[in-house]
Order: C-alpha cells, then sequence, then structure tokens
C-alpha cells in the first residue's frame, strides 16, 4: 500500500484517524502500532515477522544495555550483537544474492542461490532501531520500557517505507506525551495534499517521459532526447521522493508527531556539498551522526578526513541498493564533496551561476549512474549525452518529446525552487477571509486533480519502495 492510492486516501487512512481519535490517549500508540502492522502487511504479510522480531529483538537490548551499563563487557556484548543482528537482516535481504553474484564472477564459480524479495522499508527501519540502540549504548536517551510505545516508533506508518529516518531521540518525547491540536492536524492535511500533487501531478507525468526514452535503444537516441530523458528522471525523483516525505510529515503532524524536514529545495544548491546537506537530510544526517563523527569525522588529519568521507559515501552508495552503480554513484558524490573541501568551495563561492551550473550537470550526471541498471548502460547513455558515439545532435523525436513537455517542465522548473513556497507564505502573513478561502479551494483543487489522475491511470510507481 502507498499514500498514493485510493485504498490508503479513502479507506485506510479515514478508519484509522477515526479510531485513533475515539480511543483513549493511553491507547492510541496502540491503535498506531496496530495500523502500521495493517499497513506494512497488506503487500506482504510475511515480513511481518522480521519487522516485530526487530522490534521485540531491540526493545530488549535498550532494556538489558541499561541494566548492565555498569558491568562494560556485558554491556558492550548486548550492544554488538544488536548490530550485528540488525546489520545482518539487513545484508542476507538485500546484499547477499550481490555478494554471491560477485563471487560467482570474480573465481568462475557458480553458486546457486534463491533470490528473496526485498522487504519493503527494510533499511529504514534497520536504521531507526540501530540509532536508538546506540543512542541508548551512549546515554543519549533512556531505555523506552513500554513496548508498545517503542512497537509505536518502529513500525509508524507515515515514515515506515521512505523516511524520514526518525531517529528515537527526536521523537521520544512525543511517544508518551503529545498534543493532537486542531490547527496541527489542518497543517498536517495540508502538507499531505501538497505532498500528494507533488507525487501524483508531477512526478508521474514526467516519470512516464523518462520511462518512454529510457526504453528506446539508448545508441540509437540522439543527444538531445538523452538530456530531455535525464532531466524528466531528474525532476521524477526529486518530486516522487519529496512528495511522499511531504506526505509522511503530514501524517505525522495529524497524529501528533513533528517530523524532521527531509528536503530543501536542493536544486537549488550551488554546490555538491550544499545539494547534500538539502536532500534525502534524515539519511545524511544518521551518517554523520553514526559514522562519520564515530570515525574521528574532520579530525586527526586530512588524510584521516578524506578516508571518512570516502567510507561514508560508499556506504551511502551501498545503502541505496545492491549493485555496482549505486556504489560509483555513493563514490561518485564522495570524491566532489572531497575535492570541494579540499579546494573547489571557494572558487564556486566567486561565481553563484557558474557554480549552480556545475552542481547541476554533475547532479543530472549523477541519477544516470542512479537508475539505469548497469555501469555499462549508465556510461553509454553518458556518451550519448555528450555526442561521443556518434549520435544525432536533435531528431523528430526530440522535438516530440519536448513540444508534448515543455509547459510541464516549466511547472518543474518552478515547484522545484522556493518560488511557490514563499508566495504562499506571504498570503500567510497577511491572513485574511478571503486569501484563507482561496488556499483552502487550492488545496481542494490540488486533491481532486490528483484523486482524478489516481483513477484513470495506471502508472503510479514509488521509486525509494526499491530501497
Amino acid at each position: 500500500m502507498v499514500f498514493s492510492s485510493l485504498i490508503f486516501i479513502f479507506i485506510f487512512l479515514p478508519i484509522t484517524l477515526a479510531i485513533y481519535y475515539i480511543s483513549p490517549r493511553k491507547f492510541r500508540n496502540f491503535v498506531l502500532l496496530c495500523a502500521s502492522l495493517v499497513f506494512y502487511g497488506w503487500g506482504e504479510p510475511v515480513y511481518i515477522v522480521i519487522m516485530v522480531f526487530s522490534t521485540i529483538f531491540d526493545y530488549m537490548n535498550g532494556l538489558f544495555i541499561s541494566k548492565y551499563r555498569k558491568n562494560k563487557p556485558i554491556c558492550n556484548a548486548i550492544f554488538l550483537n544488536s548490530v550485528v543482528i540488525n546489520l545482518g537482516i539487513l545484508f542476507f535481504f538485500k546484499y547477499y544474492g550481490f555478494l554471491i553474484d560477485n563471487i560467482n564472477s570474480i573465481l568462475g564459480l557458480n553458486i546457486n542461490f534463491h533470490s528473496l524479495p526485498l522487504p519493503v522499508g527494510i533499511s529504514f527501519y534497520t536504521f531507526q532501531t540501530l540509532s536508538y540502540v546506540i543512542d541508548v549504548y551512549l546515554g543519549k536517551v533512556k531505555a523506552q520500557k513500554n513496548i508498545i510505545s517503542f512497537g509505536a516508533y518502529v513500525t509508524m506508518f507515515p515514515q515506515l517505507v521512505a523516511g524520514p529516518i526518525v531517529r528515537y531521540s527526536d521523537v521520544n518525547k512525543e511517544l508518551d506525551n503529545r498534543k493532537e491540536t486542531f490547527d496541527n492536524f489542518g497543517c498536517g492535511v495540508e502538507r499531505f495534499i501538497t505532498g500528494l500533487g507533488k507525487k501524483v501531478l508531477l512526478a508521474n507525468n514526467i516519470g512516464l517521459l523518462w520511462t518512454s526514452i529510457k526504453a528506446s535503444n539508448i545508441s540509437e537516441i540522439s543527444v538531445f532526447t538523452s538530456w530531455i530523458g535525464i532531466l524528466a528522471f531528474t525532476f521524477q525523483i526529486y518530486f516522487d521522493f519529496s512528495g511522499y516525505s511531504d506526505m509522511a510529515i503530514g501524517l505525522g503532524k495529524m497524529f501528533g508527531f513533528n517530523f524532521i524536514e527531509n528536503f530543501n529545495y536542493p536544486y537549488v544548491s550551488k554546490s555538491i556539498t550544499e545539494f547534500w546537506r538539502r536532500w534525502h537530510i534524515s539519511l545524511g544526517s544518521w551518517f554523520r551522526e553514526y559514522v562519520y563523527i564515530p570515525l574521528g569525522g574532520n579530525r586527526n588529519g586530512l588524510r584521516n578526513q578524506c578516508r571518512n568521507l570516502l567510507v561514508v559515501w560508499f556506504l551511502t552508495g551501498l545503502w541505496h541498493g545492491a549493485s555496482w552503480n549505486f556504489i560509483f554513484w555513493g563514490l561518485y558524490f564522495g570524491f566532489f564533496i572531497l575535492i570541494e573541501k579540499l579546494f573547489l568551495l571557494k572558487y564556486l563561492e566567486k561565481n553563484k551561476v557558474v557554480a549552480h551550473i556545475y552542481t547541476m550537470i554533475l547532479v543530472i550526471l549523477g541519477w544516470v549512474f542512479f537508475d539505469l541498471d548497469t555501469l555499462t548502460n549508465a556510461f553509454t547513455y553518458i556518451k550519448t549525452m555528450f555526442g561521443l558515439n556518434g549520435a544525432k545532435f536533435i531528431d523528430s523525436a526530440s522535438i516530440y518529446y519536448l513540444k508534448n513537455n515543455i509547459f510541464l517542465f516549466i511547472i518543474l522548473g518552478i515547484t522545484s525552487t522556493p518560488i511557490i513556497s514563499n508566495i504562499i507564505e506571504k498570503l500567510k502573513e497577511d491572513m485574511n477571509g478571503k486569501v484563507m478561502n482561496m488556499l483552502i479551494l487550492a488545496n481542494i483543487f490540488i486533491m481532486l486533480i490528483s484523486i482524478a489522475f489516481l483513477v484513470n491511470e495506471s502508472y503510479n510507481p514509488f521509486l525509494y519502495f526499491r530501497f
């Protein structure tokens, strides 16, 4: 089940909200836990066992770490056991086949293995339970004694399958002591509709263009078509993922939670460093907090700092998927962040226009490695983009694609910047009855158009489900 589905919007969410709000406050975490398990098990009920195991396992680990804190050998053993088991489960489902494939390829073997489907959201909830155990071990938070509250944190359906990655320290107070208000609920509804519009009206429509171009023979498309295609994906992945994050944050507000922001208009960035401060913010902060800083961060000299950066970006790529193109994608960005840190940033700061062009070209090229299934196909596509394989610069197909999508590209370009958001904030500052009615009508319009698209459209992918 996805947020941008009629079943979720008209059946699951209304029923869950109704039961949640008529329940006494002390039972609301239980309602949220049950609803989250139903949500998760809708498509793959077998994998609920893994989630329930992770929840109970790390709940117990938190209690044991707290109990044996003064006994360092036992405390360390419990902590290491938690880390190994959590990462072991993630490795088995996500990377086991990738490892066997590479062993077979390198050693010329033929080891057979049964490929298992990836449990939805396993990368996200594994990181959440890990952050909890680490924070309890370091004494940053107290162990949660109520297993229902902890279960609600781990399984919470608004951010379960695609984030933002919510650390326990971000919501521990709200788990047991939150106030649901009418204003917060209204803000949540507005944020959900915004995300739904981004996903259904923008991401899905431009995604059709990229799907069409990607299905073509890469070596036969024109240079212009290749740029139109990857630009379409550049917008698709942003509006798809940020739209889903908006819906998650909105749903959180409906249930009294305030999740961290996950995107901050990354396509206005003027360096790769800035881009990754604005893109998937929760993942970046997780790696910084639990990998980069423990490795030494910026301390212990330039050599170690470079090593730490490359380790983090190798893991960032690997987290996204068990494939060499994801690993290359992570190291690709890690390399440019390292170059910027060493010397390039001071030059980029001198010319913001050049800096923005530089950033967007690198980001767009990066998405080629991210979405095409092999490095060979990615490099072939990039050769086409720069006319290195004899491709025509422009042809009738590229003119057709541009003519049919030019207005959509303009809308995407404008809405990927803070322009619309700033206008809305200005209107809200001058809030009166007329402005209020106008904003309400705009939200109703977006909701109705989105639903109309969902009723008539079979193309409704969600890119980050595979992570």
